[in-house]
């Protein structure tokens, strides 16, 4: 079913690849059971099945979901996981599950659909655990950011307090010497 690597921060599952949809909405069951079943209609009028329904590597990590060609390991999409808006099994069809993604550089998303015959759900729920991890990440990662501009204002404004009292302190000097 997988294999994770050394530091169990990577995670990689072997599935069919069914395809992905330009989709209109970032998420809902609604969207991907209509991506699915636009996905079925291309493939009974078209001839391209080079990358659908083929075995991939769906690889998992905190920072994102990476789509691997099977055989060649030849990188087919890459989603970071903040892109994820949504990740579900589709009711109607329990070994399809799939994940909807903004695009990087265009305002639009996409859906990705894929179907394992057991791990549907399990796929599922790591790859929302992923997501959730990923955004406490990011989130400490913001709050340290926070904690580091509030060290370096208050670093400022202590030196020049200390600035402020070393001329008070040259100054009495100055006025004691002066006698």
């Amino acid at each position: 079913m997988s294999d994770i690597s050394e530091d169990d921060n990577e995670i990689t599952f072997r599935v069919k690849f069914l395809g992905r949809v330009e989709v209109l909405r970032p998420e809902g069951l609604q969207i991907l059971e209509e991506a699915a079943l636009s996905l079925k209609i291309a493939d009974s009028t078209s001839s391209e099945k080079a990358a659908k329904n083929s075995k991939v590597h769906l690889f998992l990590s905190l920072n994102g979901l990476d789509i691997l060609e099977n055989k060649t390991k030849f990188l087919l999409y890459s989603c970071p996981l903040p892109t994820v808006s949504f990740c579900a099994v589709i009711p109607s069809s329990p070994k399809v599950f799939g994940f909807v993604a903004k695009h990087p550089a265009a305002d639009m998303y996409h859906c990705y659909l894929f179907q394992s015959k057991k791990f549907s759900h399990v796929l599922v729920s790591v790859i929302g655990d992923a997501f959730k991890a990923s955004q406490k990440e990011s989130s400490v990662q913001g709050g340290r950011d926070l904690i580091v501009e509030a060290l370096r204002h208050k670093n400022k404004l202590l030196q020049r307090e200390n600035a402020e009292l070393k001329k008070k302190l040259a100054g009495q000097i100055d006025t004691s010497n002066s006698f």
